[in-house]
């Protein structure tokens, strides 16, 4: 738990920073290796390691371990504030509106896609279950070999056991609610 705990909080404190692994890397003397083995929640750095990052990130050691053995029992997200998790090449931003959540059975995340992003060759298969609803734009879904066109208020939800695969059909950006359960390790 505090492994995966500091990760996600690195991850976040570096991603709210607009910064690079590399980049952090170079700020704090410490390894892109090892940043990127703390953000997967792989490793526990040692003091000196995480006394690097927090100064770099401008931020105190302490941030990175409280409410490691907590969690919260109830999580409150202002509009447009959820926790940066995932970004990739600037097409597809991943906000969490259910991080820090003790022992959840879900996750809630708000999906940011750029035009004609998609989730890549091939079909998706995982454990759990998803749902998807769309907030702004158009989403197209491929499940189990049928195809499905959401547009805005549009939802869908499926075992995620099920081959699928979406992308972003629109020339303009969409927004996409997603609960997903169990929740992902991210």
């Amino acid at each position: 738990m505090v492994k995966k705990l500091i990760g996600r909080k690195l991850k976040s404190s570096r991603l709210k920073r607009d910064k690079t692994i590399q980049e952090l890397a170079e700020m704090s003397k410490v390894s892109s290796n090892m940043i990127s083995r703390i953000e997967r929640g792989l490793t526990t750095p040692s003091v000196e390691i995480l006394m690097k990052l927090a100064d770099a990130l401008g931020l105190s050691i302490s941030y990175f371990v409280e409410e490691a053995e907590k969690g919260s029992t109830v999580v409150y997200t202002p509009a447009e504030q959820g926790e940066p998790i995932f970004f990739f090449e600037d097409k597809h931003q991943i906000n969490s509106l259910t991080q820090g959540l003790r022992d959840p059975g879900f996750s809630v995340f708000v999906d940011t896609l750029e035009p004609h992003c998609d989730s890549g060759e091939g079909g998706m298969v995982h454990t759990g279950e998803e749902f998807a609803m769309v907030i702004e734009g158009c989403l197209e879904f491929q499940i189990d070999g049928d195809t499905y066109i959401l547009d805005k208020g549009d939802s869908i939800g499926f075992k995620a056991s099920i081959p699928h695969s979406w992308r972003n059909r629109s020339n303009l950006q969409a927004k996409i609610l997603w609960v997903v359960s169990p929740p992902p390790n991210v």
